[in-house]
């Protein structure tokens, strides 16, 4: 699934690039909702990001499409790859600002692990 951001003012850093904070802040929330969307009625908890790779710095101005794609799902939890890609500062498609893995948790009401719903596509091809 695919995700867009604007890297506004508010989002750059004193070297005047992307801080890195929000690119990890967007990354658990555009992953969670693709995560939440495949697994509808799951309540996931992000437990590790690994392989975090800030690849190239990130202009003002410039709008990210974050694709998050599914890698591996076990009984309790999903992982999902996330790359971002500029389209407009660093508009090559090839070109990969930033990339990671990250694992989710289904848990229930008291914060315990329990199993996956079953994976849809969430009305998506």
């Amino acid at each position: 699934m695919d995700h867009h951001k604007l890297v506004l003012p508010e989002h750059i850093n004193h070297y005047g690039f992307l801080f890195g904070g929000y690119l990890l802040q967007w990354i658990d929330e555009f992953a969670w909702i693709t995560a939440a969307v495949d697994y509808p009625g799951c309540r996931f908890v992000t437990v590790a990001m690994k392989d975090v790779q800030f690849r190239r710095r990130i202009a003002l101005g410039e709008v990210l499409r974050f694709a998050v794609d599914r890698r591996t799902q076990g009984r309790t939890a999903v992982e999902y790859r996330v790359r971002a890609h500029g389209l407009v500062v660093e508009p090559d498609p090839a070109v990969v600002l930033f990339e990671t893995s990250i694992t989710f948790v289904n848990v229930d009401a008291d914060g315990r692990k329990a199993p996956l719903a079953p994976h849809t596509t969430g009305g998506r091809p």
